[in-house]
C-alpha cells in the first residue's frame, strides 16, 4: 500500500519565526498545560533559540503544505552519535489546527529524516502519563512503551513522571561514519 502524500512540510525553526511561533504559543496555552512549556515571548524564544546553536539538537515547525500555517513544532533533542545513535524527540500541536493529523504526519517526516538523512538508529519520546493525545500520535507511529520515568523533567514548577517510548530505524539502515566498527 502506497503512502499518500504529506500534507505538511518540515521547515528549520529560525529566529525569523519568533512572532508567529510565541503568537501560536499563547493562543496554545490550555492546549500545552501542563505537559510542556514552550517560549511565549521575544526574550523567551531567543534564549530557546540557543539551544540550536552547536547542532546538537534541531527544531523544526510543521507547516501546512496548502496554507502555510505553523501546525505545531518538532524538536530532535541531545543527538548523542558513538555507539548510540540516538536522540530524543520533543514535538507539540498549536491550538488553531490541532486534531487533524497534521503532528502525525510531521512526525512521520521528522522520523524519515532522522533515520535516513540524519541516519539515527533510535528516538525516543518522553511523554506524561496523562498526555493522552501525545500517547496517541507515538502510538500511531509505531513507538513502543519501554517503561516509566520517575520525577523526569521539571515541567510547571514540578518534577513530573513521563513513559518512555521509544522506535528504531526500519531495516536496512544506513549508519553514521561515527559508529564504531567494532
Amino acid at each position: 500500500m502506497s503512502e499518500m502524500p504529506s500534507r505538511v512540510e518540515l521547515r528549520p525553526l529560525t529566529l525569523s519565526d519568533q512572532d508567529e511561533f510565541c503568537s501560536l504559543v499563547r493562543a496554545s496555552t490550555e492546549l500545552h498545560q501542563p505537559w510542556m512549556q514552550l517560549p511565549a515571548t521575544a526574550e523567551e524564544f531567543q534564549a530557546w533559540m540557543r539551544r540550536f546553536d552547536d547542532g546538537a539538537n534541531l527544531g523544526f515547525l510543521i507547516r501546512i503544505k496548502e496554507t502555510g500555517a505553523a501546525a505545531g513544532m518538532v524538536n530532535i533533542n541531545s543527538i548523542i552519535r558513538g555507539r548510540y545513535q540516538g536522540a530524543s524527540l520533543g514535538y507539540a500541536a498549536f491550538a488553531p489546527s490541532a486534531g487533524r493529523g497534521y503532528i502525525t504526519e510531521g512526525l512521520r517526516l521528522t522520523l524519515r529524516h532522522a533515520f535516513t538523512d540524519l541516519r539515527l538508529h533510535r528516538l525516543e519520546a518522553n511523554i506524561q502519563p496523562g498526555n493522552k493525545a501525545s500517547l496517541a500520535v507515538a502510538e500511531r507511529l509505531g513507538f513502543r512503551c519501554e517503561g516509566l520515568s520517575p520525577a523526569y523533567l521539571y515541567i510547571d514548577g514540578a518534577w513530573r513522571d513521563h513513559e518512555r517510548w521509544s522506535i528504531t530505524a526500519p531495516e536496512p539502515w544506513t549508519s553514521d561514519p561515527s559508529l564504531p566498527a567494532i
